[in-house]
């Protein structure tokens, strides 16, 4: 005698056919109270697919006919019997078989519809708080947008819970797993039993073609810096790069990410050579009330208290009623330094640039660069026989590096017709000055030139920061002003603006080595209204920045871009969004600035450092 046993799930089919024999294993024995000849397994796995449509053909199952051929092992084909099941399995019913609608058809409209109405509700709110309309005012496209969008949303809710859905209604058309016994009726021939497809197995992580690629690179037949070239893919060339430098060091990277970054978006603009990405924390200091806006400050650090005391005074100064920024300059410079025979002839060119009535001719070759580039003014310097030129324009909304260096290649050229004796050192001699302190950057500016200033009152300085008005007046002279003059500063008259800048620079985007001349500033501090109040102040010539290219188009320092309002070019009126990042950073140096002497002026500072700035691992069993 066979058996059938016929195991059902709602996501598989098992079928076990078993043919008596008792010469098999008592493990199978077990199974059945005869023992049993072939097990054969049929098994439709089914991963999240719908169900199959039911089938024409009907489904058949081998087995032995009689018992008297039980002892028969050498039975030929035909003495094998079937049994024919036209029963099959009929489809689970899927959730979204109600809508009226196919699937996608349907998404796309609520998707559409919820954006849509999202936009249209954004704007008027940002329309109505413009022009002092209150909030509750709606009107009519008003109201059918908003119950849009609530309709919407609760069908977007409902989608993604389909699936969850599906389950309950697939399993409530199965009660348990059946087991179905049924015995064998009929003689048929045995087909050929099918073999079901293998599941595929993962992909190897490196193929025999990129281990030799990173074999080649290794021996230096192939250069590291051609891989994004050679092999098309970036993210590939990263981590064959990373490989082979793991294998030329000894040396492994496992601290190191390099999944989950962009490699196309730094190509041929931000990095070369990556082999994986670098994270720093970022904080959020705020809200800082500033010219009557308040912004979020994003600061990128790794030293403890520092997001915490700039968020302390961003508290203090909106306390107080917010601080006032104020753009003074806005123009980047470049100067590049040209060789004369004499310094006679490199006078005639100084004279030659100065004079106001060829300012003209050469902006108009300046301005060919770009759209944005407008050349300001031209300011020279002899050493002997060799000319130092400054070149300042304004460059819209990027920092404006590039734009200015093609603005005087293009002036260069149309100099040396007129003086062929002219000879280009270099297109930057020093005196522009980019990266460095400098005393030319401190007195004229760089980039942006912002003052920004706000009045404590007596009540925050004592409530907020601890301290009070004559102890941070007295502090701000003996440190920021005496200190830095005896320790013969430039540009360094304040607590630590670099901190405050380097955040900012690096949450957005912008070059971290321009920290540098973007960090001077001087902090003034003086008592107002018969000296119960503060007033503070600082005074930031050189803030470097920009919202349109290098760094700023990466995904993290877009997001922190946008968090302040500031992201991409200003369309109604270019610079603008770079000018509000320079007061933002001017603001926010203000608020480091006031927290930063409070703590000092207080004894707060090192009590704060060991609670929140002091590593409490044990530096010995790191570095073992």
């Amino acid at each position: 005698m066979s058996n059938i046993i016929r195991f059902t799930t709602p996501r598989h089919r098992i079928q076990f056919t078993c043919i008596n024999s008792p010469s098999k294993p008592p493990i199978i024995r077990r199974l059945l109270p005869t023992a049993t000849t072939t097990i054969t397994i049929s098994m439709d796995l089914r991963r999240g697919l719908p169900p199959k449509p039911p089938s024409t053909t009907p489904i058949i199952r081998h087995r032995k006919t009689t018992s008297n051929n039980k002892n028969n092992n050498n039975r030929s084909p035909s003495s094998t019997g079937t049994v024919i099941d036209h029963r099959s399995p009929s489809p689970i019913p899927k959730a979204s078989d109600a809508l009226p609608l196919p699937l996608y058809l349907t998404n796309g409209i609520f998707f559409t519809l919820f954006f849509c109405v999202a936009y249209f509700l954004l704007h008027r709110w940002r329309e109505k708080i413009r022009s002092s309309t209150p909030l509750h005012v709606v009107t009519l496209s008003e109201l059918a947008a908003i119950v849009s969008l609530i309709a919407s949303f609760i069908y977007l809710l409902g989608f993604f819970g389909i699936d969850f859905v599906q389950s309950f209604i697939g399993t409530s058309r199965v009660d348990e797993d059946n087991f179905t016994l049924e015995d064998d009726v009929e003689h048929h021939s045995k087909p050929k039993p099918r073999i079901m497809d293998p599941l595929p197995t993962a992909a190897t992580l490196t193929s025999k073609k990129d281990e030799d690629i990173v074999k080649s690179v290794v021996s230096g037949s192939i250069p590291s810096y051609s891989l994004e070239s050679k092999l098309g893919d970036c993210r590939k060339a990263a981590s064959i790069r990373r490989e082979a430098l793991e294998r030329k060091t000894g040396r492994p990277l496992l601290g190191l990410p390099l999944e989950g970054f962009d490699y196309n978006s730094i190509l041929g603009q931000c990095c070369e050579m990556p082999i994986g990405y670098v994270q720093v924390p970022v904080g959020i200091a705020g809200p800082l009330l500033l010219n009557g806006g308040e912004y979020m400050v994003p600061m990128a650090t790794t030293e403890g208290c520092l997001v915490a005391s700039t968020n302390r005074g961003c508290k203090a100064i909106f306390a107080s009623g917010g601080a006032t920024a104020i753009l003074l300059k806005d123009g980047m410079t470049r100067a590049p330094v040209v060789r004369f025979g004499s310094a006679a002839r490199a006078s005639h060119l100084k004279f030659f640039l100065e004079d106001t009535l060829n300012f003209d001719a050469l902006s108009i070759v300046f301005n060919k660069s770009s759209r944005f580039a407008r050349l300001q003014s031209i300011k020279c310097s002899i050493a002997g026989k060799n000319l130092y030129i400054r070149f300042t324009c304004s460059t819209g909304d990027a920092m404006g590096m590039n734009m200015v260096s093609k603005g005087v290649q293009n002036v260069l050229d149309f100099l040396q017709i007129d003086f062929p004796d002219m000879e280009v050192i270099g297109i930057s001699g020093n005196f522009c000055s980019d990266k460095k302190p400098s005393a030319v950057n401190w007195i004229e500016g760089r980039g942006k030139s912002v003052v920004c200033e706000s009045v404590i009152t007596a009540d925050v300085v004592k409530k907020v920061l601890k301290t009070t008005v004559p102890a941070l007046v007295e502090l701000n002279m003996l440190k920021n002003l005496t200190g830095s003059a005896i320790a013969g500063s430039l540009g360094g008259f304040n607590a630590h603006a670099a901190n405050i800048v380097s955040a900012v620079f690096i949450a957005t985007g912008q070059d971290p080595a321009q920290n540098i001349e973007s960090s001077h500033c001087i902090t003034m501090m003086e008592p107002v209204n018969s000296g119960k109040d503060l007033h503070i102040s600082v005074t930031m010539p050189s803030i470097e920045v920009g919202t349109v290219g290098g760094g700023t188009q990466l995904a993290s320092q877009s997001a922190c871009l946008n968090l302040l309002g500031v992201k991409g070019a200003s369309k109604e009126s270019p610079g603008a969004n770079a000018r509000l990042l320079a007061t933002i950073v001017a603001g926010s140096v203000l608020a480091g600035e006031l927290s930063l002497m409070s703590a000092i002026s207080s004894g707060q500072l090192v009590k704060s450092h060991m609670k929140y700035n002091r590593s409490n691992r044990d530096m010995t069993v790191i570095s073992s």
